[in-house]
């Protein structure tokens, strides 16, 4: 939990900078992966693409995850709790079966929620992580746009994010049907 704090702390534009000190291959300290400016488009090479995509992914998702995981913990303590669970746990089943089968099912519900909800705020905070490593991305191109005054490209990137958001949110509630059984859809 305390590694979760830092990372929910840490803006990303920090963790990106100090992702690129430690891991990147021209100046870091391990120089495991593709520094700032590597990127290469998917149709030139897909595995140069891959790998100069690999830091970003983790800071990005860094914050996300770190909530999800503090999110999930709290949860699962509140689900464990629960009737249900003892009921399990009289029938005989094991420890690991009670957590992954009952209460992980159940406390993962909220997070799902969650997740549908941060794809915009994903697309915002892909602004500070692109200006970082130095990739063309959506993010960019609305912070480039909004300071050009480009309405059209404004409103479409807008009706983009918004269509994402929209599907995230659909893709949700479907998901729901399998997580809870108490949710079905005629």
């Amino acid at each position: 939990m305390g590694t979760a704090l830092v990372a929910i702390s840490a803006p990303v534009y920090w963790l990106g900078l100090l992702a690129l000190y430690l891991f990147s291959d021209d100046i870091g300290r391990f120089k495991i992966f593709p520094g700032a400016g590597s990127y290469v488009p998917f149709s030139e090479d897909p595995t140069k693409w891959f790998t100069s995509l690999i830091m970003p992914w983790f800071v990005l998702a860094a914050a996300f995850a770190a909530f999800y995981a503090r999110l999930l913990r709290s949860n699962l303590i509140e689900t464990m709790g629960e009737d249900y669970i003892r009921t399990a746990r009289a029938k005989g089943l094991g420890e690991r079966r009670v957590v992954m089968r009952h209460g992980l099912r159940s406390a993962i519900t909220p997070i799902v929620t969650a997740a549908g909800l941060d794809i915009g705020i994903l697309l915002g905070g892909a602004i500070l992580t692109e200006s970082v490593f130095n990739i063309p991305g959506i993010g960019r191109l609305v912070f480039e746009s909004i300071q050009h005054s480009d309405l059209p490209m404004i409103q479409g990137t807008v009706l983009l994010g918004t269509f994402f958001i929209v599907m995230a949110n659909l893709i949700v509630d479907i998901f729901y049907a399998f997580l809870d059984p108490r949710v079905r859809y005629a």
